[in-house]
């Protein structure tokens, strides 16, 4: 039974480290004041609402990692409930390497990233594999991707927490600069009108 919340990534052996390293006695206040957040609060609604991409941690029964890229449309991490997210499971290669893992270890890390803004949000939990659910499937079906879902992939918050923006590099998305290029594009065509405007009333 964990006595704070963030008792899941701080495990003794971390705090200990914490203590060696001298930042142990803040994150004990933070444990005081309430520790990391266990529900889908409004904050990390909005930002799930917009991510259009996540990465995904699992491990075997060995403690072998694994990590894997999730992509789609904006909000295509969908909230269940309170506690509950879940997203649709694509044919992709055909490997089944977190599929495996989590049926036989079904602790997982969701880490959220917002290049552009420099933000991220770690999520630890537990997920599972819903197949057959016709309702479930639907609710998480893309409907600007063609692929048909196959199996609802569920994760349950046990605890996440918000990292600071150092040391991120900003990236941004094809759709984030289209406007911008777009918008230089419109802006280059007019000045090279002009510039041909006033050659042709010199000449």
């Amino acid at each position: 039974m964990r006595q704070y919340s963030s008792d899941i990534a701080f495990t003794p052996s971390v705090k200990s480290i914490q203590t060696e390293k001298g930042s142990r006695s803040s994150y004990a206040r933070m444990e005081r004041s309430g520790g990391w957040e266990t529900t889908i609060t409004p904050e990390l609604l909005a930002f799930l609402a917009e991510l259009d991409m996540f990465y995904l941690g699992t491990a075997n029964a060995q403690g072998q990692p694994y990590i894997q890229y999730r992509g789609g449309s904006p909000g295509f991490l969908h909230v269940i409930d309170s506690k509950t997210l879940g997203f649709g499971d694509f044919a992709g290669n055909r490997q089944y390497i977190t599929l495996g893992n989590i049926s036989e270890n079904p602790k997982a890390l969701i880490f959220l990233m917002d290049y552009a803004r420099s933000r991220r949000i770690k999520l630890w939990g537990k997920m599972r594999i819903v197949e057959g659910d016709t309702k479930l499937l639907e609710q998480l079906r893309d409907d600007s991707y063609p692929g048909k879902v196959e199996r609802a992939i569920l994760f349950e918050i046990e605890a996440w927490d918000v990292n600071c923006p150092q040391h991120i590099h900003r990236r941004f998305t094809q759709t984030q600069i289209a406007p911008v290029i777009e918008q230089l594009q419109s802006r280059i065509a007019e000045l090279e009108a002009k510039l041909q405007e006033s050659k042709f009333s010199q000449g």
